[in-house]
């Protein structure tokens, strides 16, 4: 008995591994955040199986059922909207289950955010300190920044589009304007594209070009940190 979870792309369709093509072709049913996105990545590889969506909203109840369809033999796969499940992404009250329950869990690794961010920043990633989501009430979203202020390291932070500006704004008030800062955002895609520098000069770009679409944004706070020019 088995649950693959299976990474898919954050963006750019070529970036599907061999292997994850392999279990989806082969799987009895795949577990999926929402419909519509799923159905639109399966079509293009022309993969046609039934689906069962998973959200924070159903979890628990759809958990039991995908239970006992795994104990039937079946082949089951879970997929997010994009990227790899459950990194920011619902499934993990499934797994928990499916571990009680002496059910293997097959990762099948693939595309993501974080990597590309990191590695397309030039900065040093060998240490990093990954936070994550902050949360979207800003008095404490300011209380989770003054803390990752005191944290001597390069810190991670996921959010969404529309919370960009008001996010560097707020990291302009605990870090300082001259924080080094890099921002990733489209990664995979034709306009994928990195804004390296102070918070004040992210800010200004962000500012001007009304930028859209996923990101990863980067604060390094290193006490010894390379200062964009």
């Amino acid at each position: 008995m088995q649950l693959y979870l299976v990474a898919t792309p954050i963006g750019n369709y070529e970036d599907i591994t061999l292997r994850a093509l392999s279990v989806l072709k082969e799987a009895d049913l795949i577990i999926c955040e929402e419909y519509r996105e799923a159905r639109r990545f399966l079509s293009h590889f022309k993969i046609d199986k039934p689906l069962l969506s998973l959200n924070e909203h159903n979890e628990r109840e759809t958990a039991e059922e995908i239970i006992v369809q795994i104990k039937e033999e079946k082949k089951v796969a879970l997929i997010s909207d994009c990227g790899t499940p459950l990194f920011s992404d619902p499934g993990h009250y499934l797994v928990e289950i499916c571990i009680a329950e002496k059910i293997q869990i097959i990762p099948v690794p693939g595309a993501n955010s974080l990597i590309p961010a990191l590695t397309g920043s030039g900065l040093n990633i060998e240490k990093f300190y990954y936070y994550g989501w902050l949360s979207p009430k800003k008095d404490i979203r300011k209380q989770e920044l003054f803390r990752l202020k005191k944290i001597d390291e390069l810190i991670v932070i996921l959010d969404t589009p529309y919370r960009m500006k008001s996010l560097i704004e707020d990291i302009i008030v605990s870090f300082g304007k001259d924080v080094p800062l890099v921002l990733a955002y489209q990664l995979t895609q034709k306009n994928e594209n990195f804004i390296r520098g102070s918070g004040e000069f992210v800010l200004s770009k962000i500012i001007k070009g009304e930028l859209k679409g996923e990101f990863v944004l980067l604060v390094n706070n290193r006490s010894k940190n390379y200062r964009y020019r």
